[in-house]
């Protein structure tokens, strides 16, 4: 296997995906045949959901900015687009309509160091991101900590290769199809054997929601979509005592 970066190395996750920044969208509509489309708005309809505070929303781990284009026009909220991968945002910046040009703001930003202050934001995302940021609850520590009391943090990511899935067609798309064609189109395929690896390692459902919990989120919920190829986990940011 590849020496390939862990998740807690982020320089160099950033780099490897700042490679592949202008065939990253392509690929991802291509490899989940579309289905990651749906899967991002389902999380956005979420979090826009009637109950959230007032203020503005943080999309962390941007990445070419699908999610935060979509929070903006349907939160009609200020969005926080953070991510650290430099060439990530730079490609989605040119994805920004003219009308939402003025709600959305790139920040380069460490997802253990939020560039935020506390209580600053209503709500948040991280779409196929949590699992590049270790350690894990120290993550999730930090999301609860910009989270205004209330406020709703919501995890889209892909279910664990572990599980027993459409009889282990799953774990071979994983290993065999997804980092062939991710060479083919990208001509690197490190960041999609990469992905690969996380995805076979990464906590099941279950596991995912304790960690948030432990982390100060109430109120934890998740479900699967497509079979649990992802699933979309939610918290509430725990008042006070």
């Amino acid at each position: 296997m590849a020496d390939l970066p862990t998740p807690g190395d982020a320089r160099r996750v950033a780099g490897m995906f700042g490679r592949v920044a202008g065939s990253y969208d392509l690929l991802n509509h291509l490899l989940s045949a579309g289905c990651d489309i749906a899967w991002r708005r389902a999380m956005v309809r979420a979090l826009a959901a009637p109950g959230l505070p007032a203020g503005p929303v943080l999309d962390l781990a941007a990445g070419t900015l699908d999610v935060s284009i979509m929070l903006a026009g349907q939160c009609d909220r200020q969005v926080m687009a953070v991510d650290p991968c430099l060439p990530m945002l730079v490609r989605g910046k040119t994805k920004i309509p003219p009308h939402l040009g003025r709600r959305i703001h790139p920040v380069l930003g460490d997802g253990l160091a939020l560039p935020l202050p506390d209580a600053s934001v209503a709500g948040a995302t991280i779409a196929f991101g949590i699992r590049n940021i270790r350690p894990r609850g120290d993550a999730f520590r930090e999301l609860a900590r910009v989270l205004r009391p209330g406020g709703r943090l919501m995890v889209l990511e892909f279910g664990t290769g572990k599980r027993r899935l459409w009889g282990g067609c799953y774990n071979f798309y994983l290993r065999r199809v997804l980092p062939k064609i991710g060479k083919l189109i990208s001509g690197d395929d490190e960041a999609y054997l990469y992905l690969a690896e996380t995805i076979r390692e990464f906590p099941d459902e279950a596991a995912l929601a304790e960690q948030m919990h432990q982390a100060g989120f109430a109120e934890v919920s998740y479900r699967a979509m497509t079979g649990g190829i992802v699933f979309v986990h939610a918290g509430v940011k725990a008042a006070a005592d």
